[in-house]
């Protein structure tokens, strides 16, 4: 099949020829994408019309695949010698003049690799994003490493990676995975990739998928065996790479990149919460990844260095913070402005979200913006929303942190009262789950929601009954969206503070007192949460952990971590400390 918009041109090497589709500007940096097993050039649509826009796109058919011909005989017809032809042969008819940046998948960043490495491509590379895929040699030596030094972690690395290679020892057999790839794996790859992958259909995988996947096993005869044997000592990159892994990849252990900073003087890092075949169940992530990277060496600056905590996991990333004018929420969008992330920061206060943008694009922010927006307004979220996707995007985080104080008993409470906390605490997190959440979901690549709740949440207190009351149907509310939205690849995270020494003592509600005894109560409680003087900032750094590690409740302070232990474990001695009535 053709891609859609794309001008097509055939390229002659070393017996072959090459069918090569190209979109966007030829005039523009030039962007070459190549594929791995069994895929065709299909792999990167999603991808490609992406970067079309700012870049010369390159796509092509390895040798044996897509619409590109066969070498006769196959045997010793894919050596990384002849990929190598292949690949130069390509960019010297789409890019004579000028360096390309290259793009690899799976074996086609394998074989790049080999491109980025050797001395004859020299100065023809301008960078390199690889995905999924480790340099032969680097692995050689990664496995020679563990076998003349062993100890028991780097034992468990070896024998980890071994089972996650089953697949390499099958393709290594005779016949019969041309005969499982022309039979019934061949008819039912697609229905596997959406089921184990969650790789949604389309114009992936092509009708040649039998024939690719049966001349793409001597990729694998050609070059495994051989290089892991004698890996070169010389395998060091001309160019600077970026290194993008999937987290749960079925087929290659994180651990095979220990070691790269050896052979990759320029290196950038990013991690995805993703499986295998990123490039068609994320392709939003890996073209911003692609257009970053590019863009900055192309324009002479140095590759984004991961320069705050988890910047290999949010770098480039959209992400929302509601309630962003102070406290937990100013510092966790400055925490993920560190990281490399875009930043909607959201709050009432036009001015105080104003503010967090500015200090987010100081701290490093891809992007930063300021929108101000009441949560508790459901017609104003939905316009907020409108223009959230519309201007940046739709969202890969979204952080549900606005929320209102409220003390005092059950009896003083009023239905006023009530609203106002349940508006704020309960709805505004409802209206963003749903305008946002919706939008991830349908994208079909997955992301992440954070609410943040509160230790009162899990922990009945006498003085407390709304805003406790608000904060535990927050965390149920979390714990639902989670079971329901896990098998869309999207994570959700509550959050449970407990004393933090943010703004919200200076604006909370007491319930059943004048304003004197109000302002008075405001002041003493802002004076107890300063003298407990728990940091926002240490809550922002739970956040980015328990987003890169996909945690389902997590309690922050040791009160809140206590009170979450009692809750469960010692029910009734929570019951009692309820009782408990706080001098104010």
């Amino acid at each position: 099949m053709t891609l859609k918009g794309a001008r097509e041109r055939w390229v002659r090497t070393g017996g072959v020829e090459l069918c090569v589709a190209e979109l966007g500007d030829p005039e523009r940096p030039t962007v070459v994408l190549v594929h791995g097993y069994p895929d065709s050039k299909e792999v990167w649509s999603e991808v490609a019309v992406r970067l079309a826009g700012r870049f010369h796109v390159v796509l092509y058919d390895v040798r044996g695949h897509g619409r590109s011909t066969a070498p006769r005989p196959l045997r010793g017809g894919f050596t990384l010698a002849k990929l190598t032809d292949d690949f130069l042969a390509v960019v010297d008819a789409v890019s004579p003049d000028r360096p390309v940046h290259l793009v690899g998948h799976d074996w086609g960043s394998v074989q790049s690799w080999e491109f980025v490495t050797v001395g004859r491509t020299e100065g023809r590379i301008a960078s390199f994003t690889s995905i999924s895929g480790p340099s032969l040699d680097h692995f050689g030596h990664w496995i020679d490493a563990r076998l003349k030094r062993p100890t028991p972690r780097r034992a468990g690395q070896l024998l980890g990676q071994g089972a996650k290679s089953w697949y390499v020892y099958l393709l290594h057999t005779p016949v019969l995975p041309e005969l499982a790839w022309r039979g019934p794996l061949g008819k039912r790859w697609p229905k596997i990739l959406e089921r184990a992958e969650r790789v949604p259909g389309g114009d992936y995988p092509t009708g040649s998928l039998p024939s690719d996947a049966a001349h793409g096993a001597w990729l694998y005869r050609d070059n495994v065996r051989a290089r892991l044997r004698r890996p070169r000592p010389d395998a060091y990159a001309h160019a600077p790479v970026q290194l993008i892994t999937p987290r749960q990849d079925a087929f290659l252990s994180e651990r095979l990149y220990d070691d790269l900073d050896r052979w990759v003087p320029q290196l950038t890092r990013r991690t995805l919460p993703a499986k295998h075949w990123v490039p068609r169940t994320r392709p939003d992530q890996v073209a911003a990844w692609i257009d970053q990277f590019v863009t900055s060496v192309d324009g002479g600056r140095p590759a984004p260095a991961a320069t705050g905590r988890h910047a290999d996991r949010f770098a480039g990333q959209l992400v929302l913070v509601t309630g962003a004018g102070s406290g937990i929420g100013r510092a966790t969008a400055v925490a993920l402005a560190e990281a490399g992330a875009r930043i909607v920061a959201v709050d009432r206060d036009a001015e105080a979200a104003a503010r967090t943008a500015e200090l987010a694009r100081l701290a490093g922010a891809a992007g930063a913006w300021a929108e101000p927006a009441d949560v508790s307004d459901e017609q104003a979220m939905e316009v907020l929303a409108e223009k959230v996707h519309h201007q940046y995007g739709v969202l890969d985080v979204l952080v549900n942190n606005a929320g209102i104080g409220l003390a005092g008993s059950f009896l003083t409470t009023t239905t006023d009262d009530w609203r106002k906390v349940l508006d704020v605490n309960l709805w505004g997190v409802i209206h963003g789950c749903r305008l946002f959440g919706a939008r991830m979901a349908e994208r079909g690549q997955g992301g992440h929601i954070v609410t943040i709740a509160s230790a009162a949440a899990y922990q009945p207190s006498r003085a407390l009954p709304a805003y406790s009351t608000s904060k535990a149907a927050v965390l149920m509310l979390s714990e639902c969206l989670r079971a329901e939205l896990a098998p869309r690849g999207i994570g959700v995270t509550a959050v449970c503070p407990g004393f933090v020494n943010t703004g919200i003592t200076a604006t909370a509600r007491f319930t059943g007192v004048d304003e004197a005894e109000q302002l008075r109560r405001r002041r003493r409680s802002a004076r107890l949460y300063g003298l407990r003087n728990y940091p926002p900032e240490k809550v922002a750094t739970a956040v980015l952990d328990a987003v890169a590690a996909d945690r389902a409740v997590v309690p922050v302070t040791p009160e809140a971590k206590a009170a979450r232990l009692l809750s469960r474990f010692a029910p009734r001695l929570s019951r009692r400390i309820a009782r408990v009535e706080p001098r104010l």
